[in-house]
């Protein structure tokens, strides 16, 4: 299988709705026909005795009963999509379609429902089997409680902090998978694409496929192809790119080398949207998007933004204790064999902080929370990672100075808040 296959089949799964009910009804069908072969009818005088109509009545509530459920569930969590994303950002579809668990609770419906058929579909005069109708009233009593639980996660599982800490989780996740290792002061970091003199004159490998937005790449897999041809890849665009057909992909050294352009283009992957896979940036685009969003004259949402900030805050600690060079891979031998851009830090701390403190320039609540997220990042973070902050403190007040006249607003904007507006601003830490 090839890694493409591997990687398309791989999101598939994660991000796939669809798919897990589907695989329900045929886990359901299956269970039924596995207790009608292979387990022995019980000698349960209700269900031998009883009224076989009856039976069948009960059977088909159950079964109408869930099909309204999942209706109604599916409709619920359309609805409630459409209100959370036109409130926090559009970016959330995907993100809790792709949740674990709206799809145990939509496999579990259909379970149940499929099950209940199963039943219903051997309930006759003939047949009786004790355990599957018992299996079927399980499965839809379960469905009855997952149903509750289903309504509270859609409810709160929306809610602006829930969908951040989720971002937050997937972004440190991202950024693990990118950068390895932990910040180390002796150890200069590059930036960007790094070029040894001597290969500079390489061999340009073009897009070959449709145009779309740069998502991931097989390290590994580029890394043998280079090895196997006795050459360096050089990955030109970055993850979160967009590439158009035919614009350059890579530049080979030397350029002489024996490499397929196609075998090249089969260990990229291209799609409509960014994703968080191989992506950590896209995390602080989406929070930054929060902020902004909750900023603007139509929803005027101060305390969302300081939420977004609160995991910005987290999310850029964690970036700045980390190595963040990870732009060459080497082989056993050492030899140099991929090379591809990575954000640096200066590149992470004016995403995070940048449109934030635009957008809530008048907001004495976000410039103080803003405020107390860099002071604290210039006191934790290793001392090589201050001028970045440094220099977003200096905008800050700049910033300050233009959006607030009056002298006592000035004061205390200029003031960091954990809080933004509400907390002890002139405390100290230990």
């Amino acid at each position: 299988m090839s890694w493409r296959l591997r990687y398309r089949l791989g999101e598939f799964v994660r991000s796939s709705f669809w798919l897990f009910p589907v695989l329900a009804l045929l886990i359901a069908w299956l269970v039924g026909k596995l207790v009608l072969e292979l387990v022995p009818t019980p000698d349960w005088p209700r269900f031998d005795e009883g009224d076989v109509e009856g039976m069948r009545v009960s059977m088909a509530a159950f079964a109408s009963s869930m099909l309204t459920f999942m209706v109604y569930a599916v409709s619920a969590l359309l609805l409630a999509i459409q209100l959370a994303s036109g409130q926090i950002t559009p970016r959330i579809i995907r993100m809790t379609f792709s949740r674990w668990e709206m799809k145990v609770a939509a496999g579990v419906f259909v379970f149940a429902f499929g099950i209940t058929m199963v039943a219903l579909a051997n309930t006759t005069d003939q047949i009786r089997h004790g355990g599957l109708i018992v299996l079927a009233i399980v499965g839809n009593v379960l469905a009855i409680a997952v149903f509750f639980w289903f309504v509270e996660e859609v409810g709160l599982g929306l809610r602006p902090v829930t969908v951040l800490q989720k971002v937050f989780a997937d972004g440190k996740e991202a950024m693990d998978s990118v950068y390895q290792g932990a910040f180390d002061a002796g150890r200069a970091e590059g930036r960007g694409i790094v070029r040894e003199p001597a290969a500079r004159e390489g061999r340009i490998v073009e897009r070959i496929g449709p145009s779309g937005t740069f998502l991931a790449f097989g390290s590994r897999e580029l890394m043998a192809l280079a090895a196997r041809a006795g050459c360096t890849i050089e990955l030109i665009p970055q993850i979160g790119d967009f590439v158009s057909t035919g614009d350059p992909l890579a530049r080979i050294h030397p350029s002489d080398a024996r490499l397929s352009e196609e075998a090249l283009n089969g260990l990229v992957a291209f799609g409509p949207e960014r994703t968080m896979r191989q992506d950590p940036m896209f995390a602080f685009r989406i929070m930054v998007d929060v902020a902004s969003r909750a900023l603007s004259p139509a929803v005027n949402d101060p305390t969302t933004a300081v939420l977004a900030l609160d995991q910005i805050h987290r999310l850029l600690r964690y970036a700045g204790q980390k190595n963040l060079d990870n732009a060459r891979v080497y082989d056993s031998h050492g030899t140099l064999r991929l090379v591809f851009p990575t954000p640096d830090w200066d590149d992470i701390v004016d995403l995070a902080v940048t449109e934030v403190r635009q957008y809530g320039a008048t907001s004495i609540q976000v410039v103080r929370r803003l405020r107390a997220m860099l002071e604290h990042l210039v006191d934790r973070l290793p001392p090589a990672r201050g001028p970045a902050l440094k220099s977003e403190l200096a905008l800050l007040e700049q910033t300050v100075a233009r959006s607030f006249p009056e002298p006592e607003d000035r004061r205390r904007a200029n003031k960091g808040d954990l809080q933004g507006l509400g907390g002890s601003s002139g405390r100290s830490e230990d």
